[in-house]
């Protein structure tokens, strides 16, 4: 693989795990909202919150499922 192929691929991966990481601080935030809603409850909000929290996750976990393919791609092509 050429340098710049190189380059340009762990340039995405970089980019996968900063959209990673940016869902799991969402998910924090989200969290903190939860927690907040103990001390004065919302019911409505609390759904919001939950349903919030179910999407971010899945997301994460759809993020996690496409770096490990790529990173698959990207050692593939290193060998080459």
């Amino acid at each position: 693989m050429d340098q710049s192929k190189y380059n340009e691929m762990q340039a995405m991966l970089h980019k996968l795990e900063d959209i990673k990481n940016s869902q799991k601080s969402i998910i924090d935030k989200i969290n903190h909202v939860i927690t907040d809603l103990f001390q004065h409850p919302d019911k409505d909000l609390e759904k919001a919150m939950e349903a919030a929290h179910e999407t971010a996750s899945k997301n994460v976990e759809k993020i996690e499922d496409a770096i490990e393919e790529y990173e698959i791609k990207f050692n593939k092509a290193q060998q080459s």
